[in-house]
């Protein structure tokens, strides 16, 4: 682990009340425990099969998240344990996450990922598919999962203007959507953007949960 990294982090997530969700995609079980000896407990993983695998071998306090794409077909596998699912980008999803959450008599929090990158290869949200679920018929049955809040992923740039412009663009969609549909729940307070190579700038932009892996091994 790089404690020198951490204690640089420590004070800025202090400093804008954010959380870090530390991504231990390909690190190894020994590399992730000494993470969790440090005291660290909350941890993102982008791929069903390899978040089950360490989830079933580490410690039973961690609080799980999956941040990475997630098909209708292996939400059933993280439902009994995952905390918070950061990468919504259909109704259908949304359906099946509560749909075996209920099967779990859990509720599962979720954040609806908006597209707000300039590649194609980003998944995520328009602001008009964001809308339509938010005003689907059929959103207060779900009583199974928790809307949490928003979460993106820039460009994958050296351009620092340009992905500043799209965690503002993030950061002005979530106040739109907190003061039409969420004003009075305060549950729903998350912006989730920023990873090691832009982590500052998402701070600074309003991110309330940082996804950094690369840094922190």
């Amino acid at each position: 682990m790089n404690i020198e990294f951490y204690n640089k982090l420590a004070p800025l997530l202090l400093k804008y009340d954010a959380r870090l969700i530390t991504v231990t995609k390909t690190q190894s079980i020994e590399a992730i425990q000494k993470v969790y000896d440090f005291g660290l407990r909350i941890y993102g993983e982008n791929r069903v099969q390899e978040l089950c695998d360490k989830q079933e071998l580490l410690p039973k306090d961690i609080e799980w998240h999956l941040i990475g794409h997630l098909q209708t077909n292996k939400v059933k596998y993280i439902a009994p344990f995952i905390a918070c699912i950061h990468s919504v980008d259909s109704w259908k999803l949304l359906e099946e996450i509560n749909k075996h959450a209920s099967a779990n008599n859990r509720i599962i929090k979720c954040l609806l990922q908006c597209y707000i990158a300039s590649e194609e290869t980003k998944f995520g949200l328009s602001k008009d598919e964001l809308v339509e679920i938010l005003q689907h018929k059929n959103l207060k049955d779900l009583k199974n999962i928790e809307l949490v809040g928003l979460m993106g992923m820039a460009t994958n740039t050296e351009d620092e203007k340009q992905v500043k412009n799209e965690f503002l663009s993030l950061k002005k969609l979530f106040d739109e959507i907190k003061a039409t549909y969420f004003e009075s729940q305060t549950s729903f307070k998350e912006i989730s953007m920023g990873m090691s190579s832009d982590y500052e700038l998402a701070l600074s932009c309003g991110s309330t949960m940082l996804r950094i892996g690369s840094k922190m091994f």
